[in-house]
C-alpha cells in the first residue's frame, strides 16, 4: 500500500504536469485531470493491469477516459508511468500542430490510448463495446486467455449525453460485471453549476438499469480502493460515483467553472504550487516520484509473462487461432468462398433485394469468419443481418454470435467502436439507412480512428415507399459520403453485394457501410468475374467507350439505367451505363482509370433516388441528374419512383433534350 503522502505526491505529478500543459498551450481543461488525479493514481498504481513497454498486450485492462476534455490526465499518466512514446516533451507541446497530445485523445497517436474521445458519452458506450468483446472472447478461448476489466471515466457531461443511457441500459442488461465506470461527480459544467441544467438522481438511474453503484469521496485513497476491489466482485457493471472538487488544488479556482476550460494562469498555479508544497519547474518531477510512477508501470510485467506463458502452453489451434484473431489477418480462404458464391450468383440470376443479397453474402461469410459479431438494432426480419450461425447473445450466455442492441442506434454504432477497438472480434450490425442520423458520430470517430466496423443500412431509399418521408432517405447517402475514411457502398444486385461484402470485411483501416434495398431488384451482373469489380469504387457495366450518352448510377438505379440504355440504343443512340457502388474508392483510383470510366460522352447523366450532392464530379454541373430534390412521399414504391420521374423513361427524355 503507498503511503498517503506517496499517494498525495503522485497524484500532485498529475495535476501539475497538467496544469503547466494547458498554461503553456493557452488552451484546455485543468479542471478534471485535477479533481480526479487521485482515482487515477490509485488505480494505475494498484489495480489496472497493463505493460507500457508492450502495450498491445491482449489481455491488458482497458482504460477509456470518455471524458476526453481532461486528455492532459490520460498523457499525464501515460509519461509518468514509462511509455516509451510519451514523453515530457509530448506534454510540454501539448494542443500544438502535429503533436500526439491532441486536445482530446486520439486513437493511434500515441500507445495507451484506448480510443478517440471528446464527443461526451462516447467513451462510456466504446467502454462497453469492449467489455462485450471481452466476455464474447473469455466464452471462446477461456479465462486463462481473456479475463480482463474495462475502466472508464467520465464526467457530469457524458452522462447528461442521450447515448449514456443507451449504453449503460445495454451494459446493465447484458450483465457486463468486468466494467467499472468512474464518475467525475464535481457538480460544475463549463457553463456553472449542474443545478443550472440538471437535477437527475444519477444513482438512481443507474440502479434503475441494474447497475451496482458505490458513492465514495474521490480524494479519498483508501475509499477509492475498496470501492474497486468491491466492484471486480460484482455481478454486474459497476458505477463508482467519485465526489471530487474541480481543479482540486487551486485555491482560488478550485470548486469553480473557471477550472473547467481555461487555463488557471500564472498567478493561481503559483498560489497551488504553494498550497500543494510543489517547488518544482513545470514539467519536472521529482526522481522519487517518477520512480514511484515508474514501478507503478511495471507492476503487471509478471503478470503478462504469466499470460504470455499460458498462450504459448495452449492447444496448438486454439494458440493459432487466437493470434489469428488478434493479428486482424481473415481465414485463408475467403476469397475463394466469396468467388464461389459469386459463381452460383451468375448461374441463377436472382431478382432479389439487395437487403436479401446481403444476408446471402453473410451466410456464407458468417459460416467462414468465424470472429465476425453481427447484429441489429431491432430491426432483424427487416436488415436480414441473422443468419444460421448468429445464435443470441443473451445475459447468461455469450456463445452466441449476434447481439440484440434494442432501439438504440447511437449506443450500437458506438459499441461496435469499442468491439473493434478490443481486437479479436470484427463487428457488423443493421439499422435502417435514414437512422444513420442518429448514430453518426461514432460513425465518424470509426472513420477518424480507422478501425474496421460494418454497418448493413437497409430501405436505403424513397422505395421504402409506403413508410413515406420520415423512413425514406435522402440526403444521408451524400452524408455518409462526405465522412472522410468512410466508405458506403450501394450495389445494384446480388453479385455486387457479395463483393461490396467481401471489400466491407477485407479492410482494416475503416468502417464501412452497406445500403440495401428494401424492394427486389433484377440482376444486372449476369456473367462470373473472377474480379471484384467494385473494389475500383465504379466500373463500365454496358457499353463502349465512345457512347455518346453515359449514365452513371447506383443501386436500385442500375437496373433503370440499364433499362434507359436498351431504350436509347434502340433509337440509335449509343449509350452506355457505369456502375457506381463506392464512390469513395472510385476517388481512389488513378487518374487514367478516372478518367476512362468518366469518358466523354457529350451527354453525361447521373441516376440516385437521392439528392445530387456529389454527382457533379461524374456529370459535372451541366450534366442532367434523375434524382431527389426534396422529401420522399408515402405509396407503393413503384408509384413513388414514378411520381418524381425516377424512371428510365425520364433518363431518355434528359438525354434526347441533352442532344438535340
Amino acid at each position: 500500500m503507498i503511503s498517503r503522502e506517496q499517494h498525495d505526491r503522485m497524484a500532485n505529478a498529475i495535476r501539475f504536469l497538467a496544469m503547466d500543459a494547458v498554461e503553456k498551450a493557452n488552451s484546455g481543461h485543468p479542471g478534471l485531470p485535477m479533481g480526479m488525479a487521485d482515482v487515477a493514481t490509485v488505480l494505475f498504481s494498484k489495480y489496472l493491469r497493463f505493460d507500457p513497454k508492450n502495450p498491445h498486450w491482449p489481455n491488458r485492462d482497458r482504460f477509456v477516459l470518455s471524458a476526453g476534455h481532461g486528455s492532459m490526465l490520460l498523457y499525464s499518466v501515460l509519461y509518468l508511468t514509462g511509455y516509451p512514446d510519451m514523453t515530457a516533451d509530448d506534454l510540454a507541446h501539448f494542443r500544438q500542430l502535429g503533436s500526439k497530445t491532441a486536445g482530446h485523445p486520439e486513437y493511434g497517436h500515441a500507445t495507451g490510448i484506448e480510443t478517440t474521445t471528446g464527443p461526451l458519452g462516447q467513451g462510456i458506450a466504446n467502454s462497453v463495446g469492449m467489455a462485450i468483446a471481452e466476455r464474447k472472447l473469455r466464452e471462446e478461448f477461456g479465462a486463462d486467455l481473456m479475463d480482463h476489466y474495462t475502466y472508464v471515466m467520465c464526467g457530469d457531461g457524458c452522462l447528461m449525453e442521450g447515448i449514456s443511457h443507451e449504453a449503460i441500459a445495454l451494459a446493465g442488461h447484458l450483465k457486463l460485471n468486468k466494467l467499472i465506470l468512474f464518475w467525475d461527480n464535481n457538480s460544475i459544467t463549463i457553463d456553472g453549476a449542474i443545478s443550472l441544467s440538471d437535477s437527475t438522481d444519477q444513482i438512481a438511474r443507474f440502479k434503475a438499469v441494474h447497475w451496482n453503484t458505490i458513492e465514495v469521496d474521490g480524494h479519498d485513497q483508501a475509499a477509492i480502493g475498496d470501492a474497486i476491489e468491491a466492484a471486480q466482485k460484482s455481478d454486474r457493471p459497476t458505477l463508482i460515483a467519485c465526489k471530487t472538487i474541480i481543479g482540486f488544488g487551486a485555491p482560488n479556482k478550485q470548486g469553480t467553472h473557471k477550472v473547467h476550460g481555461s487555463p488557471l494562469g500564472a498567478d493561481e498555479i503559483a498560489a497551488t504550487r504553494v498550497a500543494l508544497n510543489w517547488p518544482y519547474e513545470p514539467f519536472v518531477i521529482p526522481n522519487d516520484i517518477l520512480g514511484e510512477w515508474r514501478a507503478a508501470g511495471e507492476r503487471s510485467v509478471s503478470t503478462r509473462t504469466e499470460w504470455e506463458g499460458r498462450l504459448a502452453a495452449a492447444e496448438p489451434a486454439k494458440k493459432a487461432e487466437f493470434n489469428r484473431r488478434f493479428s486482424g489477418e481473415l481465414p485463408a480462404g475467403f476469397d475463394t468462398a466469396i468467388s464461389d458464391l459469386k459463381k452460383k450468383l451468375a448461374e441463377t440470376k436472382p431478382t432479389v433485394a439487395t437487403r436479401k443479397a446481403s444476408e446471402d453474402a453473410l451466410e456464407v461469410i458468417n459460416g467462414f469468419v468465424p470472429e465476425i459479431v453481427g447484429g441489429s438494432a431491432d430491426l432483424t426480419p427487416s436488415n436480414n443481418t441473422k443468419t444460421s450461425q448468429m445464435k443470441s447473445i443473451t445475459p447468461t450466455d455469450f456463445s452466441g454470435r449476434y447481439l440484440h442492441y434494442g432501439i438504440r442506434e447511437h449506443g450500437m454504432a458506438s459499441a461496435m467502436n469499442g468491439i473493434a477497438l478490443h481486437g479479436g472480434l470484427i463487428p457488423y450490425s443493421g439499422g435502417f439507412l435514414i437512422f444513420t442520423d442518429y448514430c453518426r458520430p461514432p460513425l465518424r470517430l470509426a472513420a477518424l480512428m480507422g478501425i474496421r466496423s460494418i454497418h448493413v443500412l437497409t430501405h436505403d431509399s424513397i422505395g421504402v415507399g409506403e413508410d413515406g418521408p420520415t423512413h425514406q432517405p435522402v440526403e444521408q447517402i451524400a452524408g455518409l459520403r462526405a465522412i472522410p475514411n468512410f466508405q458506403l457502398f450501394r450495389p445494384a444486385d446480388a453479385t455486387e453485394t457479395a463483393e461490396c461484402w467481401q471489400i466491407a470485411v477485407k479492410t482494416h483501416n475503416r468502417p464501412s457501410g452497406l445500403a440495401l434495398t428494401r424492394q427486389n431488384l433484377t440482376a444486372v451482373r449476369t456473367e462470373y468475374s473472377e474480379k471484384n469489380l467494385c473494389e475500383q469504387g465504379a466500373y463500365t457495366l454496358a457499353g463502349n467507350a465512345d457512347a455518346k450518352v453515359t449514365i452513371f448510377a447506383s443501386g436500385s438505379e442500375v437496373e433503370i439505367a440499364v433499362a434507359a440504355r436498351a431504350a436509347l440504343e434502340g433509337k440509335g443512340i449509343s449509350t452506355r451505363v457505369v456502375s457506381v457502388p463506392c464512390t469513395e474508392l472510385f476517388f481512389e483510383q488513378p487518374e487514367a482509370y478516372r478518367k476512362e470510366v468518366i469518358g466523354n460522352s457529350p451527354v453525361k447523366i447521373a441516376v440516385e433516388a437521392a439528392v445530387r450532392e456529389g454527382w457533379d464530379a461524374f456529370i459535372g454541373p451541366e450534366g442532367a441528374f434523375i434524382g431527389m430534390k426534396g422529401f420522399g412521399a408515402s405509396a407503393p414504391y413503384k408509384d413513388v419512383y414514378k411520381h418524381f420521374g425516377i424512371t428510365a423513361d425520364a433518363v431518355v427524355a434528359a438525354a434526347e433534350a441533352k442532344l438535340s
